[in-house]
């Protein structure tokens, strides 16, 4: 088994690709008008759906929203540079919530969260 894709679903697939490659420089993989988007990532992929897709087969689920605390869950970017990364992400939109810090096991962090009030994790690679 491997992980192929994360899926987070979103009010507008549009825009959450568009921040996406403004705030994190990702690029889109593959778009479907009916409401899906694959961002190039690697070898998984980080893909958004519309709510409306979710709703059709799960009658409840709790949206992400930027006035509600975040989900807890979060998505991992690796950059070589987390602090220029960081603050190229704010200046795009995203809002800043913990500057980067260095960890105890050597890993630079920092979150921010997206437009919808996803928590993103900007990190170094660990080791």
């Amino acid at each position: 088994m491997r992980l192929g894709y994360v899926i987070v679903y979103v009010p507008d697939v549009a825009a959450a690709v568009a921040f996406y490659q403004r705030a994190f420089g990702l690029e889109p993989r593959f778009i479907h008008e009916s409401g899906y988007a694959e961002m190039e990532t690697g070898a998984t992929a980080l893909a958004f759906a519309s709510e409306a897709l979710i709703a059709k087969t799960l009658a409840q689920f709790r949206p992400n929203r930027p006035a509600d605390p975040p989900a807890a869950v979060e998505i991992g970017l690796i950059v070589e540079d987390v602090a220029a990364s960081f603050a190229h992400a704010v200046a795009a939109g995203a809002k800043p919530a913990a500057a980067p810090a260095r960890k105890p096991w050597g890993q630079t962090v920092s979150y921010v969260r997206d437009l919808n009030g996803v928590l993103v994790e900007i990190c170094d690679k660990v080791g």
